[in-house]
């Protein structure tokens, strides 16, 4: 849709006017909410712990998740399509999950050793993905670091090449940039999606390139999936140099029987995942080929350890807690099989596509992106190819299409984020698109 300047002047206007009016609504229907955050803001900088929850007037707080449904603490009902920017895939309250957990904590909590649950959830991760190893941690943020960790001291380089708009964690941040936070690694950067220019960018750091870092489909950068191309290019590239390919798949390991990288028809030498494998509980896991994995065994030989070899030591009281050993092994083992997450992708991307025909009714520039059952909206009358294109949105409309959807039940990222989970009936996706529709109607006056 192209609109001239008075026009474009015009929609500014109006869509500014009506997100003081949608802000002043939402507070004055929250009031339990902002008691909520002006307390929570007496001790934690911001009122929160997690910087993405942020949003215009102040973060709704829920009481209470059953299914697909949340409550917040002022007795408002939404449809969960966020779910918890895809760790929730399950949905709240999984009783196949919780269970099985609950009568391993009533056994043991805090082991301080191994335990059966770990072996057990190694050998299903391994099977399911096609890796040969695994370890794991807390988060998608440790599982990065240390596959970083990994290659660097397997190849005794120093610099990773990451993407412009990529998001591996909260200390490897690359949205709109290199975050001056990051962790101090040598950082070389190349714009996703661009094979000849990631090529010519390897190249040029052939000898000191330890590992090329990417997601199959970025997600914080706004649900831009990767090229199947500039995937088999970028791989090829970089092996050629000797360089490891590591995959953040902490989200998309979701799509597919074994994730989204084997369907855009390449393996990674080391692939992080995390969110839903916990079932709800924090997760994070490194696994990959034997060769680079097995730097980290410490078996031992006449109880002394394997000499002649330098072991990667890594450290964390809680990588194969009690809670999310157990809740992976349910989530791998029972819910979410390589047959439902095959379905599942498949549903996801029919939601889509309904998404879009929803948008396509409205003279408001709006776009989907995304790939299975992850996606995002953008106030973009084009969808964005790259990160720099996502910057071009009108964010005043995008807050307000969030706001609609709030208003009327339907829970997404402020951002512009939605996830179909397991638990969406039919009725409540069709329930999420009647939302949408009614949100862009308001929006534009019909």
């Amino acid at each position: 849709m192209c609109l001239t300047l008075h026009e474009a002047i015009y929609a500014c206007r109006m869509f500014n006017d009506q997100l003081e009016v949608a802000c002043r609504d939402f507070a004055d229907r929250h009031p339990q909410s902002r008691l909520h955050f002006d307390e929570a803001r007496k001790y934690m900088p911001g009122g929160h712990t997690r910087t993405v929850l942020t949003h215009l007037p102040f973060p709704v707080a829920f009481a209470s998740g059953d299914g697909a449904t949340l409550e917040d603490v002022d007795g408002h009902s939404y449809i969960d399509l966020l779910g918890d920017y895809t760790a929730g895939l399950l949905g709240h309250s999984e009783r196949r999950v919780l269970d099985p957990v609950v009568a391993a904590l009533a056994n043991n909590v805090s082991v301080g050793g191994v335990h059966p649950a770990e072996a057990q959830l190694s050998r299903l991760m391994c099977s399911r993905f096609g890796i040969d190893r695994v370890r794991f941690t807390n988060s998608g943020t440790e599982a990065n670091l240390m596959a970083i960790t990994t290659a660097i001291q397997a190849t005794s380089r120093r610099q990773v090449l990451v993407f412009s708009g990529g998001y591996h964690g909260g200390v490897l941040y690359f949205v709109s940039g290199p975050a001056p936070w990051n962790a101090p690694y040598e950082f070389v950067i190349a714009p996703y999606n661009d094979a000849d220019a990631t090529e010519v960018i390897i190249q040029e750091h052939a000898s000191e390139l330890a590992a090329v870092v990417f997601e199959p489909m970025q997600g914080s950068g706004g649900c831009l999936p990767a090229d199947a191309e500039f995937v088999q290019r970028t791989c090829t590239a970089a092996r050629s140099v000797g360089a490891i390919v590591i995959a953040d798949e902490v989200m998309t390991s979701r799509h597919g029987r074994s994730g989204m990288l084997h369907l855009l028809g390449e393996v990674a030498d080391i692939t992080t995942y995390g969110k839903y494998l916990g079932g709800g509980f924090s997760f994070g896991a490194f696994g990959g080929r034997a060769e680079l994995l097995d730097q980290f065994d410490t078996s031992l030989e006449g109880g002394r350890l394997v000499t002649g070899r330098q072991v990667i030591s890594h450290a964390g009281t809680f990588n194969n807690n009690m809670a999310s050993m157990t809740a992976g092994c349910a989530v791998l083992g029972e819910v979410f099989t390589a047959d439902v997450a095959e379905s599942h992708t498949k549903r996801g991307e029919e939601f889509r596509e309904s998404v879009a025909s929803v948008l396509a009714r409205h003279a408001l520039p709006m776009s989907v992106t995304g790939f299975g059952s992850m996606m995002s909206l953008h106030a973009l009358a084009t969808a964005p190819q790259t990160i720099n294109d996502v910057f071009l949105r009108d964010e005043v409309l995008q807050e307000l299409v969030f706001l609609g959807l709030h208003e009327r039940g339907i829970y997404i990222a402020a951002r512009g984020m939605m996830n179909v989970g397991l638990a969406h009936t039919d009725d409540q996706l069709a329930r999420a698109l009647d939302a949408l529709d009614e949100t862009l109607g308001a929006i534009a006056g019909n």
